[in-house]
């Protein structure tokens, strides 16, 4: 996996601009905070914790690792939530997925197809071969 940062840019703070990688893909569909009864914690950065831990579980059965992210796309029902808990949200995903901060782009959305979800997030990742 090769970071992908043009000479003379400012380094991105939680996220690369881009990322070059071979071997095996594995794509996540939109992965919530709920757990396993599908039952939902309160506020976002609880959400935020289980759809990670989520995350990595379904990573795990294709065999990849947080390491091995490429790519996230979150989308929260509320930008002023997700920016007065950010470095809650940044302890978070660094406890979980590490400091591997791949390529990634955060939208607010109007609702989630889960009424009780705060977070949604999509993941590609790529194994080495």
């Amino acid at each position: 996996m090769k970071v992908l940062h043009p000479q003379g840019w400012p380094r991105p703070k939680g996220y690369s601009n881009g990322i070059a990688a071979r071997g095996e893909m594995v794509f996540l569909a939109g992965v919530v905070g709920w757990d396993a009864e599908e039952r939902f914690p309160a506020g976002l950065v609880a959400q935020f914790r289980q759809t990670l831990e989520n995350i990595v579980a379904i990573l795990a059965e294709g065999g990849a690792k947080p390491e091995h992210v490429v790519r996230m796309t979150w989308y929260i029902t509320s930008r002023d939530d997700y920016l007065a808990h950010g470095r809650e949200i940044g302890a978070v995903y660094r406890e979980i997925m590490g400091k591997h901060f791949p390529v990634m782009a955060v939208v607010q959305v109007v609702a989630l197809m889960e009424a009780a979800a705060e977070i949604e997030i999509e993941v590609t990742a790529v194994v080495p071969d």
